[in-house]
């Protein structure tokens, strides 16, 4: 039974991915604000790991951040390895040290999506072609995290129904 339980997260968080990754890449290009569109791939990798811990953080981040070098004209392998290290990092952080809660959720996001948005820019930093001030930078990055922030409650509801799955299912050794 356990066995089935583990497949079965594996699935459920795989699907909450790819739907934020189409939601992210199909539908949001085309509700832009002043030309920024909202990151909700960090978004979600950091909910699961808030929720799950840091091994299935570890993974969701992994493969959010495969979905993210996909979409995105980055160097490769730059988001895999960032949302992999941020699921790692805030799932152990979520084991042994953060409560699980809205707030904690919105705290973390916050940070990684500032983060992510540094991420996205650094190649435009350290470019020779592309002149880029800092407070360009970061009025950017200020409109982007508020605008994924926007996205994050919806975010959190599965993220966190997901997380309430997997208790109930490792505290009872029987899925519901």
């Amino acid at each position: 039974m356990k066995r089935q339980s583990i497949i079965v997260s594996i699935f459920l968080h795989a699907l909450l991915l790819i739907g934020v990754y189409v939601l992210q890449g199909v539908i949001l290009p085309f509700m832009r604000i002043n030309g920024i569109v909202p990151l909700l791939l960090p978004v979600a990798c950091t909910g699961v790991a808030l929720y799950e811990g840091r091994i299935t953080g570890g993974i969701s981040g992994l493969f959010a951040g495969i979905l993210c070098d996909i979409s995105f004209n980055q160097p490769v392998g730059v988001f895999t390895v960032f949302l992999t290290m941020t699921g790692l990092f805030v799932g152990t952080l979520a084991d042994a040290y953060i409560l699980r809660g809205l707030v904690t959720y919105y705290i973390s996001i916050t940070a990684v999506l500032i983060l992510s948005a540094f991420v996205q820019i650094f190649p435009l930093l350290v470019s020779t072609i592309y002149v880029v001030h800092a407070q360009e930078v970061i009025s950017i990055t200020i409109q982007q995290t508020i605008y994924s922030l926007v996205f994050a409650l919806p975010i959190w509801f599965f993220v966190r129904g997901l997380g309430n799955r997997a208790d109930r299912v490792s505290s009872s050794g029987k899925m519901y």
